[in-house]
């Protein structure tokens, strides 16, 4: 069994251009609950803003991905890829949508309760143990990219001028994406907490700080609350959308 909730937050912006996906419950503005068993996808997208349309696109991406009777049988790969081809024919068809994008990140829970990271872009997935966050998507980021190659240090990529900067997308139509799927091998616990968000949260609130607030003494969905209310008294520009899943054998 797992315990998922889940936050999605316009902020300042005019509209919310991200959203969440819990089993087959697709978030678009608000909160949401449930128990759910595997198997199961949760996941974050969060439309491409340079772009028209990101709200579309990244509601139309877990709406597809909903739709999957998701099991160890599924390529992930090739389904998001299906996703993908799916939106660049949208945005084609509909001249108000040209070039229509979304990142998304999330897990894969199997029949046989192995799990699989998925990610395209900067949204990410943390898993929280023992009172520590680690984080196992990697961004596609040109940040990410200059940190890797040494030219950049931690702190400088926290607030460089370019870390919106992101590699192709979902639905990009001028370049392929690269699907990140990747299974995490490490056994599971009683109480590990996967957290996936979009950058709205990432960008503002720094590791240490979530690793604080995960551990207080209150309901997650609160946990979560606290977490998008930090995220929007530090400035956030940006839309704000938060999962948990909590491991509850």
């Amino acid at each position: 069994m797992f315990y998922c909730c889940a936050v999605t937050e316009q902020g300042v912006k005019e509209r919310n251009e991200d959203a969440v996906l819990i089993d087959n419950i697709v978030l678009t503005e608000g909160t949401v609950e449930t128990e759910v068993n595997k198997p199961f996808i949760a996941a974050v997208c969060d439309g491409v803003s340079g772009e028209k349309s990101g709200d579309i696109a990244s509601k139309m991406c877990l709406a597809e991905l909903a739709k999957q009777a998701y099991s160890s049988q599924v390529n992930l790969t090739n389904e998001i890829s299906r996703i993908h081809k799916q939106l660049q024919r949208y945005g084609t068809l509909h001249k108000n949508s040209s070039n229509m994008q979304t990142t998304i990140c999330g897990i894969a829970v199997d029949e046989e309760q192995k799990i699989c990271c998925m990610n395209v872009g900067d949204s990410r997935l943390y898993r929280f143990r023992d009172s520590k966050l680690k984080q196992l998507s990697k961004d596609q980021s040109l940040v990410e990219m200059l940190y890797e190659q040494g030219k950049i240090g931690y702190e400088e990529k926290r607030n460089h001028a370019h870390r919106n900067i992101i590699m192709p997308v979902l639905g990009n139509t001028s370049a392929q994406p690269n699907i990140d799927v990747n299974a995490i091998r490490d056994p599971l616990e009683h109480g590990d907490v996967f957290l996936i968000c979009s950058d709205g949260l990432s960008d503002y609130i720094v590791k240490s700080e979530i690793e604080e607030v995960l551990s207080m003494p209150m309901p997650m969905m609160k946990r979560l609350e606290e977490m998008v209310k930090r995220s929007l008294n530090k400035g956030c520009r940006d839309n704000i959308s938060v999962v948990a899943v909590t491991y509850m054998p």
